[in-house]
């Protein structure tokens, strides 16, 4: 199946009466009239003033709806899906940083976002959903920002498909402007890394702002003519009942969703056994070995690793299913673009070198927004930079050593907080890790390490730190740990090293 260069042709694949978007307690819709409503949709924004390459933000809730309308929006504009848990200062900066020439919000939402868009004079629509409809279909009510455009129909490969902000974690947010070619490729990418066909269904569990979900669970198995399963998010106390509804054969998720669903998987045996997966799928964080390993034993299937980020517009490497070789604390082989090691001086390294992973290829963006510093220093030689620390063996398999901004600097010595994070949850005790740093007044920088014990089970600080002392140099071990019930997390559900010390209280 050759790859598809616009949203538009990419949901030409699917047969016009199989499964498209499904979702508890709806009908089916399938891609024929999944089609016929995106033709709709693009249509009504257009007739509102909203043509290619305008921005539509959208404030939804995960669903069918969301799904269909970043779909529907991306096939004749751009599309800026947005956190739903932002507060009101936060739809300030996006929404005015965006410029977003309109606002798709449920109908009768109290969303802080609403009253931010009155304020910027930003046109609100609502998205009215009529009684009985098909997983996906919605109307929009409300008026646009004008009459009919010139520029309407739908979007050509090089038009900007979808925007999103990197997390800024540690500077300004940066926008990042994916055209259609970019995420086409990047869902042609996974479809042929998966191997997905007509006969794969994905049940989703990813929020729908976030570029995880948009492409590897939601353009991916649409352009392989597959259908998804819109879940309203990931709840732990759900995940089970919904995948005996759903059927799926693959779900993909973050580390923490997935170490959430083992800790739930013995009661739910019964479920697993009758829905057999073909595969299960991480990505967005680093995925400990020993929970890849559980994995593979409760659900009786492969697990792939990828690794991704938003300027790829998702994937970029990713373990091969079986036959292929998946080699646990890696994140597998280039899976779309070129991949590398560079060195800090613009050199590209032999393999065993450790160095700046570089990536280049069809599914990266052009560069970043108004935004020419950032540019400058991501971009080396039509390499793009990705930040991140890592290692290549001589069979191009990629591990990742770290966040360069993340690696430890304690007095000139420099730890990796994910080699920490794998040495510690080999202990029988450990359910979850996060290594961090912590400022220190004589060495820069100290290690730290927040700790999840896993149910029914009991470990005090002096065992973890006796542990680490047993499988890692003095100068790595965590001279603070700490136990926690649940450690803080991103929007998406990612564990977040940066700032991590901040909202433990260790700062300040």
């Amino acid at each position: 199946m050759s790859d598809s260069s616009t949203v538009w042709e990419l949901l030409s694949k699917g047969r016009d009466g199989d499964v498209s978007i499904a979702t508890p307690d709806r009908p089916e819709l399938v891609y024929s009239d999944l089609r016929a409503h995106i033709e709709t949709t693009v249509s009504a924004l257009n007739d509102r003033g909203i043509g290619r390459n305008d921005r539509v933000a959208i404030v939804l809730p995960n669903g069918p709806e969301m799904a269909s309308v970043f779909l529907s929006v991306a096939a004749g504009a751009t599309t800026a899906p947005m956190n739903p848990a932002y507060r009101r200062q936060e739809y300030e900066f996006y929404l005015s940083d965006l410029g977003a020439k309109t606002l798709v919000v449920e109908e009768g939402s109290d969303s802080p976002a609403v009253g931010v868009a009155s304020d910027l004079g930003i046109p609100i629509l609502e998205l009215h959903v009529p009684e009985g409809a098909p997983a996906g279909i919605f109307e929009l009510v409300g008026d646009g920002p004008a009459g009919p455009v010139d520029d309407g129909g739908m979007a050509e490969r090089d038009d900007i498909a979808l925007v999103l902000h990197t997390s800024g974690t540690t500077s300004r947010p940066k926008i990042v402007p994916l055209a259609q070619r970019n995420i086409c490729a990047s869902a042609g990418n996974i479809r042929r890394t998966l191997r997905l066909t007509e006969e794969d269904r994905c049940m989703n569990v990813m929020p729908l702002f976030h570029i995880h979900g948009l492409m590897a669970a939601t353009m991916a198995p649409l352009s392989a003519g597959a259908s998804i399963f819109c879940t309203p998010g990931f709840n732990a106390l759900k995940f089970f009942s919904w995948l005996d509804e759903a059927r799926p054969t693959y779900y993909t998720a973050v580390p923490t969703m997935h170490q959430t669903i083992l800790a739930r998987s013995k009661r739910n045996q019964e479920i697993i056994d009758r829905v057999p997966l073909r595969f299960v799928r991480s990505s967005s964080s680093s995925l400990p070995p020993q929970v890849m390993a559980e994995l593979e034993e409760v659900f009786s299937a492969p697990v792939v690793e990828a690794y991704a980020m938003t300027e790829a517009s998702h994937q970029m490497t990713c373990n091969p299913l079986p036959p292929g070789e998946r080699k646990a604390g890696t994140v597998g082989i280039a899976a779309g673009p070129e991949v590398s090691i560079m060195s800090a001086d613009g050199d590209l390294l032999p393999s065993g070198s450790v160095g700046e992973v570089v990536i280049k290829g069809p599914n990266v963006t052009n560069g970043y927004e108004n935004n020419p510093d950032a540019n400058a220093t991501g971009f080396t030689g039509g390499w793009f930079r990705t930040g991140d620390q890592g290692v290549m063996d001589a069979d191009g398999y990629l591990t990742i050593t770290g966040r360069l901004k993340e690696i430890i600097n304690r007095g000139g010595e420099k730890i990796s907080p994910r080699e920490v994070d794998d040495a510690l949850m080999d202990h029988p005790a450990v359910q979850q890790v996060v290594t961090f740093a912590v400022s220190h007044d004589k060495l820069g920088e100290e290690v730290a390490a927040a700790v999840v014990l896993r149910e029914g089970m009991e470990a005090t600080v002096q065992d973890i730190r006796e542990f680490a002392s047993g499988c890692l140099a003095d100068f790595k071990c965590p001279k603070k740990v700490i136990i926690l019930d649940e450690i803080p997390k991103g929007p998406t559900g990612k564990l977040q090293r940066i700032g991590m010390a901040e909202k433990l209280g260790l700062e300040g």
